[in-house]
């Protein structure tokens, strides 16, 4: 049901008090504002979080939780569970989480296996291998080398003149993330869109585990942007 504002008295529009002025007065009278869809987004980090709820959205309501690196298959297993607690409804579920791909073969296989689950209950999956940062990097450069995580520690650390790994993860420093890659003049969210895409399309018929360099996150980012205030 839309959410409706309460009628103005007349003997304000007699009066023409102040706030009637500062605004079209048919605003107050006919203003009807439809309940923001809320979505839910699990991660495995804190980095993550503080991420997309720094988007200035506006016509949604987010609520992300950080699981704090927790295997992929239990993050899924974990979603299910606050989905099904029945607390709160949720137009949209993704569940957030990467890859290393130095952890081998157990990785591999929790890693598939999770993606497969969450798809078969209708959650959006933005996966990332061989980490989130790869989204980051994407605002800067593109590339199709297979790079370990520290690489893009070690690029976003010289970047932002920090140690990443240390300083990057923390916080304060996430909180900042996002308003850092807008406000940068080296950097385009556009541009990392596009670079994205073009990764996963060039992987996406090959197993999961096999797609590197790839991030899906782009695809919760533009329907972030959907919502974005103007």
């Amino acid at each position: 049901m839309p959410k409706k504002t309460s009628a103005i008295k007349k003997t304000d529009i007699k009066g023409q008090k102040p706030w009637l002025k500062k605004v079209g007065l048919s605003q107050y009278l006919i203003d009807t504002t439809e309940t923001n869809k809320t979505i839910l987004i699990v991660c495995e980090g804190q980095t993550e979080k503080l991420y997309f709820t720094s988007f200035p959205v506006l016509t949604l309501s987010v609520k992300a939780i950080d699981l704090q690196g927790q295997s992929k298959l239990k993050l899924i297993e974990s979603t299910e569970a606050i989905v099904e607690s029945g607390t709160q409804k949720y137009d949209e579920i993704w569940c957030v989480f990467d890859m290393d791909y130095k952890q081998g073969e157990k990785e591999f296989s929790d890693f598939d296996n999770a993606i497969v689950k969450g798809k078969s209950l209708g959650y959006n999956i933005a996966y990332s291998n061989d980490s989130f940062e790869i989204w980051f990097y994407l605002h800067f450069n593109y590339t199709e080398q297979r790079n370990h995580r520290t690489f893009y520690y070690e690029f976003l650390g010289k970047q932002w003149g920090i140690n990443y790994k240390k300083v990057g993860k923390s916080y304060k420093f996430c909180q900042n993330i996002y308003d850092k890659l807008e406000k940068d003049s080296n950097t385009s969210q556009e541009n990392a869109i596009d670079r994205a895409e073009k990764l996963f399309k060039s992987q996406k018929d090959l197993p999961f585990h096999q797609q590197n360099p790839v991030t899906l996150v782009y695809k919760l980012i533009k329907y972030l942007n959907l919502n974005k205030r103007k």
